[in-house]
């Protein structure tokens, strides 16, 4: 087979793949939620089989175990979420009356200065931009919730999920030598290679972010909680979950908590530990989380990742937001390899081939 024709052998195929994944999308999240959980968890399968347990058994105390830690993380936390959300509905009102008696007079003295001319524009611009910013936001939301869980709904996930993940984990090793046997053999040597990469990419920031996560969502409810400020645990969880998105955590986090410190304190100082907390926070993200945890070797820049959480979300819903770290992973990773034969190339070196 000529070299044009496998290009266009694997063109063809990777064009039916994604036809597939955007007519299925409405319903692979279970399966998707399934294979993520399988991946993150087959090390530790791996390690409990070393214990001369069966495959089957490894599977089932490692996945037994991850759903108890949910289960009792979800038992701790939902009471103590449940009322601070409710809490905040309820004065809510009162943070909104108290903004405004704060913002009206600044406004007032800020447009004193302005033309009126200059003001009609002001306002104009202003709304434009603010509908469009939350017109963009509101479509991105209701596709990706849309998209997630239009055939199924948050139950058939929980029970689809386990299923899905014990099979796949139980599995891991017997699908991997098949889909090793599949590959071209002329090629083979090379795509184990760039599969590798994948892989150690792959592992090394959805692993590392997670921990990530984890130890900031921590700290800065246990940090906002203690300083007295209000829903500090929802905020800093929040924070902690959304840090998996490079620098949108800290940012979520910094504003609503900054903004709320305002409105509930009087005394400047206290605000100033509520910045503080943020400060620290993204200091030891900076310097010592993400090195030690992340790395620097993974090949996965922030803005890239963004994208391709953005581009997922708009384009398969939530699904494509579980693709996108994986799916910029193997772009990354190939693009790579790519830009490595180019620069061995003739083009690029000017010398015939």
């Amino acid at each position: 087979m000529t070299a044009a024709k496998q290009i266009r052998f694997w063109l063809i195929g990777l064009g039916l793949f994604v036809l597939a994944l955007w007519l299925l999308s409405s319903m692979l999240l279970p399966f998707v939620v399934g294979l993520a959980i399988a991946y993150l968890l087959d090390p530790v399968v791996d390690r409990v089989e070393r214990w001369r347990l069966p495959r089957w058994l490894a599977t089932t105390l490692v996945l037994l175990s991850f759903v108890l830690v949910l289960v009792v993380m979800g038992l701790l936390l939902l009471p103590l979420v449940q009322a601070q959300v409710t809490h905040l509905i309820e004065v809510l009102p009162n943070y909104a009356n108290a903004a405004r008696d704060r913002l009206l007079p600044m406004l007032d003295r800020l447009i004193h200065r302005l033309s009126p001319e200059d003001v009609e524009r002001l306002r104009g611009a202003a709304g434009n931009y603010a509908g469009d910013v939350v017109g963009w936001v509101g479509r991105v939301l209701r596709h990706i919730l849309s998209g997630g869980l239009a055939l199924f709904d948050v139950l058939s996930v929980m029970f689809i999920t386990p299923i899905v993940a014990f099979y796949l984990m139980r599995d891991w090793d017997i699908l991997v030598n098949k889909v090793n046997g599949w590959l071209p053999l002329h090629h083979a040597a090379t795509i184990r290679e760039q599969a590798r990469e994948v892989d150690e990419t792959l592992a090394g920031f959805v692993r590392g972010q997670a921990l990530v996560c984890l130890v900031l969502g921590v700290f800065y409810a246990v940090a906002l909680s203690l300083a007295g400020l209000d829903f500090g645990l929802v905020i800093g969880l929040m924070a902690g979950l959304l840090s998996f998105i490079p620098y949108v955590g800290s940012l979520f986090g910094f504003v609503s908590s900054t903004g709320l410190a305002l409105l509930q304190f009087d005394d400047p100082w206290r605000v100033a530990i509520v910045i503080a907390i943020f400060l620290f926070g993204q200091a030891v993200e900076g310097n010592v989380l993400t090195p030690k945890l992340v790395g620097d070797k993974v090949g996965l820049h922030a803005v890239w990742v963004i994208f391709a959480l953005l581009a997922g979300g708009s384009l398969f819903g939530f699904v494509g937001v579980l693709l996108a770290v994986p799916v910029a992973a193997v772009i990354g990773v190939l693009t790579r390899f790519a830009l490595g034969r180019y620069l061995e190339s003739p083009y690029y070196r000017g010398t015939p081939s």
